[in-house]
């Protein structure tokens, strides 16, 4: 799986990871309150995981402007609490995929497009699942 850096204010988050089975745009709250972002809203909605269970979401962040290889672009975060002590965990799903028009996704490159300007992403990192 494919991870990638991003920008949000002055913080950089290494290991993004772009999942386009992922219907949101996911953070932690503990990633949140490091970050020092905004208030959240209410979600209207629960997540349900892939073995079904239903978690209850901490809330909203509609709106967000963060970089990725220097392109700005506004997104929606859904935060959920989870016992994950990694700060990092991040996920970026289908919505920002299809947002940036994600022209190639191979396993070595991403090419994204946002503002008239398009990037090819070398990728460096993988996430390894066990």
């Amino acid at each position: 799986m494919v991870v990638i850096q991003v920008q949000i204010r002055k913080n950089t988050i290494e290991d993004v990871l772009l999942d386009g089975g992922f219907g949101i745009n996911i953070i932690t709250k503990q990633l949140k309150l490091k970050l020092g972002l905004p208030k959240v809203k209410h979600a209207p909605y629960n997540l349900k995981m892939v073995d079904q269970k239903t978690i209850k979401l901490v809330g909203l962040i509609k709106d967000l402007k963060k970089y990725v290889h220097g392109i700005p672009y506004i997104i929606t975060f859904t935060i959920w609490h989870n016992n994950v002590v990694d700060y990092s965990y991040s996920m970026l799903g289908r919505p920002w995929l299809k947002d940036v028009k994600v022209a190639h996704w191979g396993s070595n490159t991403i090419t994204i497009q946002g503002n008239g300007i398009i990037r090819t992403i070398i990728v460096t990192k993988h996430l390894k699942v066990k």
